[in-house]
Parts: structure tokens; sequence; C-alpha cells
């Protein structure tokens, strides 16, 4: 199984980073295998040539399981992420388990996962179960604001990728 995590934060290692990378912990009980930190891409992620971003889409494309995460800008995920995202089009898609993550400065856009983000990881193949993840960005190091999120959604991570699994040999 091969998990990877994708943040769309222009802030290098930011808050983001450090939730998404707990998200695929918790649902895994394993480092990622991949981390996807774009904004230490510069203006490579802009460029459709760029051999090492479009081996990285390959990598994330097909990979078992991808935690797709960001900060709120104007109640959406930022543009930076949406220009990697874009990348996954026609037969170059999601294979694997997709999980919305979104931080925000308050409850006011806790929808913004499922609204904006879980749409467009189910456009390009992912698989999405159960809700997408708001984590107030305050909260992101605390175990207890992840802990009823990965209750209800490790179940579902689990049959599908038990069964991708099963699949695959």
């Amino acid at each position: 199984m091969t998990t990877a995590v994708v943040v769309g934060n222009p802030k290098p290692a930011s808050r983001t980073l450090s939730a998404a990378t707990h998200v695929a912990r918790e649902l895994t009980g394993r480092e990622p295998d991949l981390v996807v930190d774009l904004a230490t891409l510069g203006s490579a992620v802009l460029d459709w040539s760029d051999a090492d971003v479009n081996h990285l889409v390959e990598q994330v494309g097909a990979s078992d399981l991808v935690v797709f995460a960001s900060p709120t800008f104007k109640a959406t995920y930022t543009g930076l992420l949406k220009v990697f995202l874009d990348r996954f089009a026609g037969g170059n898609g999601l294979s694997g388990v997709a999980i919305p993550l979104m931080l925000g400065g308050s409850a006011a856009h806790s929808l913004a996962p499922e609204l904006s983000l879980r749409p467009v990881l189910t456009e390009i193949g992912g698989t999405v179960p159960g809700r997408g993840l708001y984590l107030i960005d305050s909260a992101h190091d605390d175990p207890a604001a992840y802990a009823e999120w990965v209750s209800a959604t490790r179940p579902a991570v689990d049959a599908l990728l038990g069964r991708r699994r099963s699949s695959d040999s």
C-alpha cells in the first residue's frame, strides 16, 4: 500500500502539512510514503512540461491513499492546490482513496472540504470515504481534534484499501 500527502499551502512546512501527515498516520498506522509540499516546488508547478512535477503527479495518481490538504482561502482550497489538481485529467487521474482536509480560522467554513474539495477529487477519479475533514488551524496539533473523524472514517478507508489490496493480488 502506498500513501501520499499533497499540501497546497503556499507556506512550506505549514500547519496544513503537519495536519495532513497526522491524518495519513492515523489512517494507516505509518508515515506516508510520499509527501508533496507544493510550496517547495516554486514555479515548476506551473510548468506542464516539468518532468519532476509530472513524476509527482504519476506517483500521487497511483497511490492507494492520498490526503489532499489546504488552508481555507475565500471559502475554498488554494489556487496552488488547484493548479496541481488540474494535471489529473483524462487517463491521468487518481486511482485510490482521496481524503479532503482543510484548515481554517473558524468553523464558518466547515463545509468547505465537502463543497469545494471533495467534488474535484471525485471528478479526477478518487474515492472519498465519509466526510471531508475540516479543522480549526489552531487545533492542528491536538490529537483530540481528529479523533471523532478518524473513528468514523477509518473503517471505510480500511474496507476500501482491503478491497484494493485483494484486487491487486
